[in-house]
């Protein structure tokens, strides 16, 4: 589903981000990125839509395949086949819950807006959202937000679903319910690629995780290889920083 081969990223010409990475997912495979802060997960993330150029390297997903820097062509087919839920909620302030979802829709799958509501509703229904679809941002929780903006991803039928540490901007008592919900879809199937610190619920979610260290794909396996019997040192040092710091591993 997802191969990506040599891929870096240099910002300014001098700032090495992401160094040569090489990594795969399957399809119906839930993929999770750890690794410490400033080791460029985020930036792989958005490399993989081209909301950021890659300086170097090969992306292919589903029948799609993209040389940096590529043409316009080429990264407005690659990124039909991906959705994102960012780190802060994105939302249109100005719309409900529901029209955030069918914007997409109209906008992107060029939907009738009938079967744009449609879809919406069923979307909100599998986020727990339905009952809030006329509900402002302003009116909804961080948690209840960042449901919103996972509908509206899923609502475009992703090949893949991209999600870059969708629980970051939410207060702790929040962070539960987003999570539920991604739990769901990784039980459904839908091929995710989730950077997170939340390193047990990783454990418990992924199918495989890949540990990123100065740009780099230090460690890659099952996350009992990774995170429950690492034999890397630099693995094994920041979980026992994370275990440190209070967070659970």
């Amino acid at each position: 589903m997802v191969e990506v081969t040599g891929l870096f990223k240099t910002f300014d010409g001098q700032t090495d981000v992401l160094k040569d990475v090489n990594f795969s997912v399957k399809e119906g495979e839930t993929v999770a990125i750890l690794g410490p802060s400033g080791t460029g997960k985020s930036t792989l993330l958005r490399c993989l839509n081209y909301l950021c150029v890659p300086t170097a390297g090969t992306i292919r997903i589903k029948n799609t395949t993209i040389t940096a820097p590529g043409t316009r062509a080429q990264i407005k087919e690659l990124r039909t086949h991906t959705s994102m839920v960012f780190q802060s909620y994105n939302l249109f302030k100005n719309l409900t819950a529901l029209d955030n979802v069918k914007e997409a829709l109209i906008g992107v799958k060029k939907m009738t807006r009938r079967d744009a509501h449609e879809r919406s509703l069923e979307c909100l229904e599998k986020v727990g959202m339905l009952d809030r679809k006329d509900f402002y941002p302003s009116k909804m929780s961080g948690g209840q937000q960042q449901r919103v903006g996972i509908a509206r991803a899923i609502a475009v039928d992703p090949d893949v679903l991209l999600l870059d540490e969708p629980t970051s901007s939410l207060d702790p008592e929040l962070v539960g319910e987003v999570l539920f919900t991604i739990r769901q879809l990784a039980a459904e199937h839908t091929t995710m690629v989730l950077v997170t610190h939340e390193i047990s619920f990783a454990r418990q979610v992924a199918d495989r995780v890949i540990f990123m260290d100065g740009g780099s794909v230090a460690a890659q396996g099952s996350p009992e290889e990774i995170i429950d019997r690492p034999t890397n040192e630099r693995i094994a040092k920041f979980l026992s920083y994370v275990k440190g710091a209070g967070k659970a591993v």
